[in-house]
Formats: structure tokens, C-alpha cells, sequence
């Protein structure tokens, strides 16, 4: 039921109506905004990281009625530099939607004065929190609702760019790695970019799936519980897990020529590389970390690329593959011929012809 305050919008209607609004704006402080936060929201923040960290120092040490005065007019002054030198220019019937922390204090006060100018603001109901609650609702929701339709290889086989000529050729996609901005393995960090965090990432996921269509198949990479530093939600982990799997298999030669493209970074970056190899020392021992950082130097990129298949990836993939997927079958599978974008394309069409036996 909606709210009866009409500048409010009601929690339970927000995934329906959120694509029907002009512009989403967070109001709350940039350290909360960079946290996590409505995808495409705008920040305007009605109390920046310091006054908010004065407001609560006074809400605690003196009163409520002395942080609420001050706070007032922070908020108050900052409303004016947003309209000044971001609103003006919006037309009367420009819509946009607002939301703090609670749905409370900041995102009222920003709210009620753009509709006493008259444009047509609406307030979330639970702000933040409210939407937070509805990903991780609708997650669970999605976990039982969608089909997935599993890629399985191993490392270097070109699964992430195998799913986006899927995507090319109309199939959906729902890629782990792009939205948790991580590769998935002790190498797959991207360069100079930071991960989301935990909450930002599930915000990515239930972003992606709302796009996408429950009653046909999605395209998914085998993937760990983990990318990166980052949790796959449970319940869509074990739904990903039980669903039918695709092996992509390329020859040695193949996967290291596509991994000395794809990880290109490294060979400029020849420093990185080694402080990445570095994090398995513990697993394989100083000999053999300086034996590969050696290799490095020499630009032995080839060979290198070759024995980290052979010595790391490829026993984890075969020991955990059957025992995390377990209706992952070694005669159900597409050759990947070389790492031409032909060859690429013509294994995706490959897959979803395979994909189509499933349906």
C-alpha cells in the first residue's frame, strides 16, 4: 500500500517504479555513498563526512535539540548550494527520487523543499536501508527463480569472453567477474582499480538480474564462493552450482596465448606479477617463487604462463570442478579451436546450440 504522505514513495513499490524517475539522489554523506548505494544515484549530500561526524559528537555529548539546530542549518545551507550549482537548469516537471539512511531527517528536509519550489520529488520510504532490505530479498527471490546455464573450463579457456559473444548473439549473461571487478584468482585483480564492497557488490547482482528475464536461460561462469575478496551470495551460489554445466576446452598452447593477451598488465608491470606470485609461498615455497620471478625477468612469458597451468590452475579446476558442480559431465563439451574472435564466436554458437538441449 502506498504511503499517505503522496511525496512518499512505499518500499514494496520501489523495484517496480525506480526506472520511472528522472534522477535518484543519495543525500546522504560521500563516506555512506561510496559505501554502497541506489545504482545511478546522484550525491548530494545534505551533511558532508565532517558535519556529520559533528552532529552525532553533539547528538551524544550535549542534546538532541542543540545537533538538531546546528543541523538544520548545515542542511539548510548545503540544499542551497545544490540547487545553486547542480537543480536549476531541471525543467517543472523533472521527477526525481530521494533517499538517506532511514528514509528520516536529510531526505525529508531535501524532499519537502523541491516540491515547495514545484517539481515532483519523492521521498523512499526507509531510505538506504529499505532498499538494502530489498536486495537482499529480491537475491533470494532471484536464486529460485532464474535457470542458469553454467560454463566450465579451464583457467585461460576464454569463459568471460565467451560470455560476451553469448551476449553479442542475443543470449543473457550474467557476469561474476565483471561486477565484482576481479578475475577470480591469485592474478585477477584489476589494474589500479579497487573492488566493491561486499554490500556495493550485491547491489551489482540484483542491478543485473532485475534486467534480465527469469523464464529464459542465463549464461554463467563457473565460479569459486568467493571473487576476489568478495562473497557470491549463498543462495544464488548453490542454485549456480546444481545447474547443468558446458565445458569450454582449448589446448595449452591456446589458453597461453590467450592468457598473455588478457593479462597483458602484468607484462609491463613485471613487478606486480611477481608480488602477485609472491602470495603462494606458502603453498609452493621460496625456491619456486624466485624459480617463476626469474622467468619473469628473462621474459620467459611463454614457458612461465605454460608451468602455472600445469603446476596451479589446472589441478585446482580438476579437483574441484566435480565436487562443487555436480551435474558438470566431461563428455558435455565445445572446443575452443584457437583465440581468433572467429574462433570465439563460432564456440559460442556452439554453446547455445548445447544450451538448447537443456531447455
Amino acid at each position: 500500500m502506498q504511503s499517505s504522505n503522496p511525496h512518499i514513495l512505499n518500499i514494496g513499490l520501489f523495484s517496480s517504479e525506480l526506472d520511472r524517475y528522472d534522477a535518484v539522489i543519495d543525500v546522504r554523506s560521500p563516506a555512506e555513498f561510496a559505501l554502497d548505494h541506489i545504482p545511478g544515484a546522484l550525491n548530494y549530500p545534505v551533511l558532508n563526512n565532517e558535519e556529520r561526524a559533528q552532529i552525532g559528537s553533539l547528538y551524544k555529548q550535549e542534546s538532541p535539540f542543540a545537533a538538531k539546530k546546528l543541523g538544520a542549518a548545515l542542511v539548510a545551507r548545503n540544499i542551497a548550494m545544490h540547487l545553486e550549482n547542480s537543480l536549476l537548469d531541471f525543467p517543472r516537471e523533472w521527477r526525481p527520487l530521494i533517499y538517506c539512511w532511514r528514509g528520516g531527517e536529510r531526505s525529508g528536509a531535501f524532499t519537502h523543499i523541491l516540491n515547495r519550489i514545484g517539481w515532483k520529488a519523492m521521498q523512499l520510504e526507509g531510505g538506504y536501508q529499505g532498499f538494502r532490505r530489498t536486495v537482499i530479498d529480491d537475491l533470494e527471490k532471484s536464486s529460485k527463480e532464474f535457470s542458469f546455464q553454467v560454463i566450465c573450463g579451464m583457467t585461460g579457456s576464454g569463459k568471460t569472453r565467451i560470455l560476451q559473444d553469448l551476449k553479442s548473439l542475443g543470449a543473457q549473461i550474467l557476469d561474476l567477474e565483471a561486477l565484482a571487478i576481479h578475475r577470480g584468482s591469485v592474478l585477477g585483480s584489476e589494474p589500479n582499480i579497487e573492488q566493491p564492497t561486499q554490500k556495493g557488490f550485491e547491489t551489482n547482482l540484483w542491478n543485473a538480474l532485475r534486467s534480465l528475464d527469469s523464464s529464459k536461460i542465463v549464461f554463467v561462469e563457473s565460479e569459486s564462493k568467493k571473487v576476489g575478496g568478495l562473497h557470491i551470495p549463498d543462495s544464488l551460489m548453490e542454485s549456480i552450482r546444481n545447474s547443468q554445466c558446458i565445458e569450454l576446452r582449448a589446448s595449452v598452447a591456446t589458453r597461453v596465448s590467450w592468457l598473455l593477451q588478457d593479462y597483458h598488465h602484468f607484462l609491463s608491470d613485471t613487478e606486480n606479477f611477481k608480488q602477485k606470485l609472491a602470495l603462494l609461498t606458502s603453498r609452493y615455497g621460496k625456491i619456486q617463487i624466485e624459480k617463476w620471478s626469474a622467468a619473469i625477468d628473462a621474459n620467459q612469458f611463454d614457458a612461465l604462463v605454460q608451468e602455472l597451468l600445469e603446476v596451479h590452475y589446472d589441478p585446482a579446476y580438476q579437483s574441484s570442478i566435480k565436487r562443487n558442480f555436480p551435474k558438470y559431465d566431461e563428455n558435455n563439451f565445445v572446443a575452443l579451436e584457437n583465440d581468433s574472435d572467429s574462433a570465439f564466436m563460432d564456440s559460442a554458437r556452439m554453446l547455445l546450440e548445447k544450451a538448447g538441449d537443456f531447455k
